[in-house]
């Protein structure tokens, strides 16, 4: 059967992909299929089951739920993502008057069918209740702009008729999941709930059916809202998208001292939209008062906050009205929300950092938050579902939210924090943004690998874009989502400098760390030196070093927050190389100015290190063919002599990898040398004449 709505939806089941049968496989599927469309569910929300007949370990034949585990998410799901339950041990539960969260989790927990598995979904119970093979709960936007209308149960009448059951909102749990469990069965006929403020349930004989009757559901509401569509649901623009120039420029101010505020405990990682949605309503007439109604959905709650922060601010206002409402506005958030988990907190809660997860900014689009940029991802998806939902509301008669108990209530839900305690713990790093020059081979990019293990957001700034591009996917693939960027920069350039730290600024919010490590090498008598190759030692290692460090304390000052900057040297800036004088000098220049900015950052908690390794040979380019033949020259040997010739000089008799350096300028860039400043570390595998005396 194929299933299309009048407006294009359409089930997207391929027999062909569908594993055989109707078991757990299956279920993985259609699980994946709902979640590649998030109009459908929420990221990290809803919750898939099948009933099935499965052999325990004993060969005995029992009834098994497969269920969601707690905190994964459907689009990605797989058959290990699903908790196992016996679901002769779940049925008893059905007759009782009530069952506590605590009661019904440690119960549930008693029930499990195989070792190994997640915690089951906190809606489980829902599941084990409805009396069909497989059940979806979904929280499509179509059935959230009717579940939160004022006129939600008599809007769902007039779509569906009898077809369907309301159950107003409570909280997830045992009560609510008994609700369900009676509306399907003291009513057969049905083919849907839909649960007030919360979302959908539907049900099927087989997956594939299950899945279809989701689609179908959805389709009708869809069509619905589409035949009642007004025109300007959020109201005439209040203020019109700035031009993309202006909108960079604006927020290049704006990003780091929204961060610094936000982060003064814990870094943040902020995540810019300026699409069309999120300007639309930023800039509508109905934002700043429809933004503050509530959450459009219980799931979003722990990621985007009840509200988010309105800037209330107009272009004809001018930049420093934006500085000034948003240090301002920030504080009555905070305030606010210090209020709301006082009048709402329990003895023993804790509360989350206060700052908003969303921020909307008239002409500017939709600032988003998290701890990650995965976390600040996840708030701007939640958000622009909300936006959906608001968008309907206007053509159901208004939009309703939970209240702020009720709010509180699932923020800070003991069965929620349970998700957010399976995140892995924290790293030294976590939530910092650190700008690497000369990333893209060597040291910088064995840097970028060990700063990122640590939790950082790295940005790969070089000259080389195409291997700037290739570290930063290298990266991605290994920590996530949006963890690094390629950035094209010759540090040489003024211009190119400064944009390099604007795009880390619009990319993340700001920078906390940044490793100068651009390099180049020759050897040559001095009286082969030429002007020119002396002018380029200087322009790359001294004045290169100057522009990139000038602009980072601009931005940290800004930012607030303190932060870190390690140059990466040479063993020559103190111990000087036998025809090397234009290298050498530039490494001292090196030096003596990471030096100087140590006494000018200190008063602004700004940290000025150094690296000085010698003779790191491996992964770099700035030791290239020339320097290679020009150095065996020097010292009488062949070419691939050299790794052993340096081992041979060393003390330690001990190879230095660029990852030995990446090792020292983690220590310095990291909370382990908070306290230190100024300092130098060799890296250099015991040369004598490289100790700094």
């Amino acid at each position: 059967m194929t299933v299309i709505s009048r407006i294009g939806r359409r089930s997207l089941w391929n027999p062909a992909e569908a594993p055989a049968g109707d078991g757990l496989g299956s279920l993985a599927y259609r699980s994946r299929l709902l979640g590649a469309d998030r109009s459908l569910v929420n990221i990290y929300g809803g919750n898939t089951s099948a009933k099935e007949r499965v052999r325990d370990h004993l060969g005995r034949e029992s009834e098994v739920l497969w269920v969601k585990g707690s905190g994964s998410d459907v689009a990605t799901i797989t058959e290990r993502g699903f908790a196992g339950l016996r679901l002769a041990e779940i049925e008893p539960l059905y007759p009782r008057a009530s069952m506590s969260d605590e009661e019904m989790t440690a119960y549930l927990e008693r029930t499990s069918f195989e070792p190994g598995r997640p915690r089951q979904s906190i809606e489980t119970l829902l599941h084990a209740f409805t009396p069909a093979p497989h059940v979806d709960h979904t929280h499509p936007d179509a059935i959230i702009t009717i579940a939160c209308s004022p006129r939600g149960e008599e809007i769902m009448r007039e779509i569906y008729g009898e077809r369907a059951a309301w159950v107003p909102y409570i909280r997830p749990g045992f009560t609510l999941s008994q609700w369900i469990g009676r509306a399907v069965r003291e009513n057969p006929a049905i083919e849907c709930v839909v649960m007030g403020k919360h979302g959908l349930v539907t049900w099927g004989d087989t997956s594939r059916a299950c899945y279809e009757s989701t689609i179908r559901i959805v389709a009708e509401a869809e069509a619905w809202l589409a035949a009642h569509a007004v025109a300007a649901p959020f109201g005439e623009p209040r203020v019109a998208p700035l031009a993309e120039p202006e909108r960079r420029r604006l927020l290049d101010r704006l990003l780091p001292q929204l961060r610094g505020a936000m982060g003064a405990a814990r870094r943040v990682v902020l995540a810019v939209d300026d699409g069309a949605e999120a300007l639309e309503f930023a800039g509508s007439a109905a934002a700043p008062a429809l933004s503050q109604v509530g959450a459009a959905c219980p799931d979003h709650l722990v990621h985007t906050k009840r509200v988010p922060f309105f800037l209330d601010w107009k272009p004809a206002d001018g930049e420093e009205a934006l500085l000034a409402r948003a240090r301002t506005g920030l504080a009555q958030f905070v305030h606010a929300y210090e209020s709301y988990f006082a009048d709402h907190c329990a003895e023993g809660d804790r509360m989350f950092p206060a700052y908003p997860r969303v921020i909307l900014v008239p002409g500017l689009g939709m600032i988003t938050s998290g701890a990650d940029a995965q976390g600040a991802e996840v708030a701007r998806q939640l958000y622009h579902r909300a936006m959906v939902v608001m968008r309907g509301a206007a053509s159901v008669g208004g939009f309703v939210s939970l209240s702020p108990a009720e709010s509180f209530a699932i923020e800070y839900w003991p069965l929620e924090l349970y998700k957010l305690s399976l995140r892995p713990g924290p790293r030294p790093l976590d939530g910092q943004v650190a700008l690497i020059t000369g990333a893209a081979s060597g040291i910088g990019r064995a840097v970028a690998a060990r700063l990122a293990r640590e939790g950082a957001h790295v940005v790969i700034a070089d000259r080389n874009a195409a291997g700037a591009a290739e570290v930063a996917g290298e990266v991605v693939q290994r920590h996530g989502h949006r963890r690094a960027l390629a950035v094209a920069v010759d540090v040489t350039e003024e211009a190119a400098v400064i944009e390099a730290f604007a795009e880390a600024t619009l990319a993340y919010g700001g920078v906390d760390i940044v490793v100068n490590n651009a390099g180049i090498s020759m050897s040559a008598p001095i009286e082969e030196t030429t002007l020119a190759a002396w002018q380029r030692q200087q322009d790359i290692l001294a004045t290169g070093y100057f522009l990139v460090a000038r602009e980072a304390f601009r931005l940290l000052r800004r930012q607030g927050t303190g932060g870190a900057l390690v140059f990466v040297a040479s063993k020559n800036a103190v111990a000087a190389g036998r025809n090397a004088a234009a290298y050498s000098a530039a490494k001292a220049a090196e030096l003596h100015l990471a030096r100087c900015l140590a006494e000018e950052g200190g008063a602004l908690g700004i940290r000025v290190n150094s690296v000085l390794p010698d003779a790191v040979l491996a992964g770099s380019s700035i030791w290239n063919s020339t320097w290679r033949a020009e150095r065996a020259a020097t010292y009488g040997i062949r070419e691939d002599q050299l790794e052993e010739h340096y081992r041979a000089r060393t003390t330690l008799k001990v190879n230095v990898l660029p990852e030995d350096v990446a090792e020292a300028v983690c220590f310095l860039a990291s909370p382990a040398s908070a306290k230190t400043t100024g300092g130098v570390i060799t890296v250099d595998g015991g040369v004598p004449a490289a100790y700094v005396r």
